[in-house]
């Protein structure tokens, strides 16, 4: 059976499969019983699981962090909502210094299978704290894993992925393309696989590298260099943190060329670990230096500023450009 969804739906439906399958798998957060959520993520579910899987929290994200991790230490499998990725700041204690380290910590003996989704990244015309793209932060910690979907299909079979992990994921949902399109999603279909880029379009000219929902800029502005006569490979990397270094260099390997695509500040990002790995690995296949096209290394600002902040297919059709005349 197919069903045609948005990404908001798609997560809808992959919690409302995880927890039909499993009775261990519980759902807290701020607003997500009653209200459903902000974005309406959880709606329903409340209603067909009971108060007791589908808890409203205190407006207090250590605690909904803390809970989380004594669930899952227990053998539950918590699904925790952040309302905001800018939010976020207060559970990163329990994250990095509990749930990050519960395997190593005991051996072995407990394990930490929670999920914790937060909505993130610009482009819905919000106020401070409402924009922030940090999964850099994340990904820098050993222990986590960081997915990020890019569509309804991959946010349904990511998500089914990481609910059933024996480990903490942090599973962030980039909100300016919850609504932006729907795909048809066959409920029935396997889980789509974590630690894994996924190629999206081919090509032999260059690697257009990105995640979340730069993707669909990325995608556009490959669209726009193959009306130029210009094949170039989209690939979306859904989970950063571990990192499919494998894919994006045999990519590289075979088009000698890479722009990295993020809305996140400049500075210290994922585009920067990926270049790095490049010239660790691939130098010699490497035709010209891998471009980045980013965020600035500023607070996200206010919505008349957004379009200028956030990476644009015109930013990224130049970089290729660039890295095309570069020899």
């Amino acid at each position: 059976m197919d069903n045609k969804l948005t990404m908001v739906e798609a997560v809808n439906l992959a919690l409302d499969h995880a927890m039909a399958s499993d009775p261990d798998v519980v759902l807290l957060g701020e607003d997500i019983g009653v209200n459903g959520g902000v974005f309406r993520a959880t709606q329903g579910l409340r209603d067909k699981y009971g108060l007791k899987r589908v808890m409203d929290t205190p407006l207090a994200e250590t605690l909904i962090a803390g809970i989380s991790v004594g669930m899952a230490a227990q053998g539950m499998k918590p699904v925790a909502e952040i309302q905001f990725m800018g939010f976020i700041f207060p559970a990163m204690e329990q994250l990095i210094c509990h749930a990050a380290r519960m395997r190593n910590r005991t051996r072995g003996r407990l394990a930490c299978p929670m999920v914790l989704r937060a909505p993130f990244g610009g482009g819905i015309h919000a106020p401070e704290h409402h924009s922030e793209s940090t999964e850099a932060l994340f990904a820098h910690i050993p222990g986590l894993r960081v997915v990020i979907p890019s569509s309804p299909v991959r946010a349904y079979g990511l998500l089914r992925s990481a609910i059933s992990e024996p480990d903490p994921v942090i599973f962030l949902e980039p909100k300016r393309i919850y609504r932006a399109s729907k795909q048809s999603i066959d409920i029935s279909s396997d889980p789509l696989p974590l630690d894994t880029c996924f190629t999206l379009k081919v090509g032999q000219d260059v690697t257009l590298v990105s995640w979340g929902a730069s993707i669909r800029e990325t995608t556009e502005a490959a669209n726009i260099l193959e009306n130029h006569g210009i094949a170039a490979e989209v690939i979306d990397v859904a989970t950063i943190k571990p990192l499919d270094m494998e894919t994006i260099l045999k990519s590289v390997r075979k088009t000698g060329r890479c722009v990295v695509v993020h809305e996140a500040c400049r500075s210290f990002g994922v585009g920067a670990e990926i270049a790095a790995g490049l010239m660790e690995k691939a130098f010699d296949e490497l035709k010209s230096p891998v471009e980045r096209v980013t965020g600035f290394d500023t607070t996200m600002p206010y919505y008349r500023m957004e379009d200028h902040y956030l990476p644009q297919a015109d930013d990224i059709v130049r970089a290729a450009i660039r890295t095309l005349a570069r020899h």
